[in-house]
């Protein structure tokens, strides 16, 4: 089993930046990919950024060039820099755990996600 917490969520005014973090406890060396995803009110779960132990990283299309996803291997913590935020990025932010690498085309999908963070939110106001 592995355990995550994510930390660092909160209110920012837009063109603000956040850095989540989420600490990973357990089995950590059963997992193959970590992402992070994230839930608006009303709204389906999205994937927004994953990254894979050797560090290749893939990124939703809406937070490219804006949000960077980094893992420090050695704290067994990924980080997700969150930078010109938009209110459009408020929501619940989950991070998540893969125990299979699966190729690029599944980075985002929950599906390939086998366990999961309590979430943090973020409040991007205009």
């Amino acid at each position: 089993q592995v355990q995550l917490v994510e930390s660092g969520g909160g209110s920012v005014q837009a063109g603000g930046s956040l850095r989540l973090s989420c600490a990973a406890s357990g089995a950590t060396y059963t997992t193959s990919r970590m992402g992070w995803f994230r839930q608006a009110p009303g709204k389906e779960r999205e994937g927004v950024a994953s990254i894979t132990r050797s560090g290749s990283t893939y990124y939703a299309d809406s937070v490219k060039g804006r949000f960077t996803i980094s893992q420090d291997n050695a704290k067994n913590t990924v980080y997700l820099q969150m930078n010109s935020l938009k209110p459009e990025d408020t929501s619940m932010y989950y991070c998540a755990a893969a125990k299979h690498l699966y190729g690029d085309h599944w980075a985002l999908s929950e599906s390939t996600y086998n366990y999961w963070g309590q979430g943090t939110e973020v409040t991007v106001s205009s």
